[in-house]
């Protein structure tokens, strides 16, 4: 089920904030953690057992971290533990089972059909076929399964650090792994910072209204603008062959795609959080105004970049350890978080360029090599660096993506099929919105500021975009969600 879509608009949203706003104060957790195992068992009911699974472990292992297990420690409030202090070996161990145990979720259900692919081609290449994996059936991924083992293993990881209470109520644990409004696309959040916000929460038309608002604007970022530019990289970067133009404009199409697609999700993932009383923290702040790699990373999927940033990058040393480790860790760090984002050789290369471009404007004191130039023009490069490397995230693979690039940069051939290709893209339609795209994207501002305040004027707006949205909604047929494949 997917937000964009008049099942969860009409139906189950509906029912869910009615159900919700009638129970008890007490009670609503374990709705909301209901509703949330409807949500996402919803296409495939296997996926709520595996993430139940992953919940209860990461639960007791909370708890063992934390010496609950006794029934003289459930006579008192749950400790935080000393930040800094020696921890015993079964705290070592439970941590370890909890880290293990995800990754291994992770790595199973992700990358199994990868590693055996990969070790397949790399057989048949040495001339030993028979070597290989013949798979007859492939491991299906369950949907955000990338998000919710993140989330739930940093809870564990936090009570060992000392930066987090242990819970003991399971409800509310499951709901903080669980909430539909998160659950599938993220943002990653972290239990300290709702913590709180579980055990007591505001509900109040302010932030009902507000949530609305998000709602609103997500909706229409997704639908209004994201799948028409979707249906522009698509068609691009599935054709034989593009010319010069259209493969800049095929690569645009897909850098807009990517953003109003993930930042939409994030609006409305908020909004809903709004609805019912949770505050998430913001998870874009217009990354295409970035005027270098290093800034790119910190407004393009904040919750992501912080958790490796937290929970890899500073565990591996940092920059505590000189330059060229520090140098080393930027590196294995992207390129962790691009295999994060799928089992590819490509996601490997998109993270380890990324990784490459931050180690060197490190080296250049956080600078990239066009420092010197006007804004606009460390903008503009920027946002051209990002797009060639969206290549290697979009491209099916990675001949495709050098083909692709090759044509960017002038050496592509191309033949009459490019020119039809032509012909379709460049309808007024697409046209209009790419440059519609572009308009937002630098001169409007970040929904999580133009929320801030309402007013009669920008309830109008967002019910008009609202209306707009669900209108076009009913004659769209594609209408993917990017981050549910991650």
């Amino acid at each position: 089920m997917v937000f964009s879509s008049h099942l969860f608009i009409f139906y189950f949203l509906p029912v869910a904030l009615l159900l919700y706003y009638a129970m008890p104060q007490r009670g609503r957790n374990l709705l909301l953690t209901l509703v949330s195992y409807v949500f996402y068992g919803w296409a495939n009911p296997l996926f709520s057992v595996l993430m139940f699974a992953s919940t209860m472990i990461d639960f007791v292992c909370g708890l063992f971290i934390a010496n609950q297990l006794t029934r003289r420690a459930w006579k008192e409030p749950v400790p935080l533990l000393p930040q800094g202090a020696v921890r015993t070996r079964a705290q070592r161990v439970a941590l370890i089972v909890t880290i293990s145990s995800n990754l291994s979720l992770l790595g199973f259900f992700k990358y199994f059909n990868f590693g055996a692919e990969s070790w397949t081609a790399l057989m048949t290449a040495l001339g030993q076929p028979g070597l290989g994996f013949d798979l007859a059936f492939k491991i299906t991924l369950p949907l955000g399964i990338s998000f919710y083992t993140f989330q739930s293993m940093s809870y564990a990881i936090d009570v060992y650090r000392g930066e987090a209470r242990a819970i003991r109520n399971f409800v509310d644990f499951a709901c903080f792994v669980a909430m539909f409004p998160q659950l599938v696309a993220g943002p990653i959040i972290r239990f300290a910072d709702v913590a709180a916000q579980l055990q007591q929460r505001t509900h109040s038309f302010s932030h009902f209204a507000r949530g609305v608002t998000f709602f609103s604007v997500g909706l229409a970022k997704k639908i209004l603008l994201a799948n028409p530019c979707g249906k522009v990289a698509d068609t691009v970067f599935d054709a034989a062959s593009a010319t010069f133009l259209d493969s800049w404009y095929g690569v645009t199409a897909y850098a807009f795609q990517i953003y109003f697609d993930f930042s939409a999700y994030s609006d409305m993932a908020i909004g809903l959080g709004l609805m019912m009383g949770f505050v998430f923290a913001k998870n874009f702040d217009s990354p295409y105004h970035a005027q270098s790699i290093t800034e790119f990373w910190r407004r393009w999927h904040i919750s992501l970049s912080t958790w490796l940033r937290d929970y890899l990058y500073l565990p591996l040393g940092g920059n505590r350890l000189g330059a060229r480790r520090t140098y080393l860790n930027l590196g294995v760090v992207m390129l962790l978080g691009g295999l994060w984002h799928g089992a590819s050789w490509n996601f490997a290369i998109w993270g380890a360029m990324h990784g490459g471009l931050l180690a060197y404007e490190r080296a250049c004191g956080k600078r990239p090599l066009y420092s010197a130039l006007p804004k606009p023009f460390r903008v503009g490069l920027t946002f051209v660096i990002v797009l060639f490397t969206w290549v290697f995230f979009r491209a099916r693979d990675l001949p495709s993506a050098a083909a692709y690039c090759a044509t960017m940069l002038g050496f592509g051939a191309h033949d009459v099929q490019a020119l039809l290709l032509s012909g379709i893209i460049a309808k007024p339609y697409y046209l209009g919105t790419v440059a519609l795209c572009a308009l937002v994207v630098w001169t409007c501002p970040q929904t999580w500021d133009w929320s801030r305040r309402l007013s009669a004027g920008k309830a109008a707006i967002a019910l008009a975009l609202f209306l707009a949205a669900v209108t076009v909604l009913t004659t769209q047929a594609y209408n993917p969600f990017i981050y549910f494949l991650f």
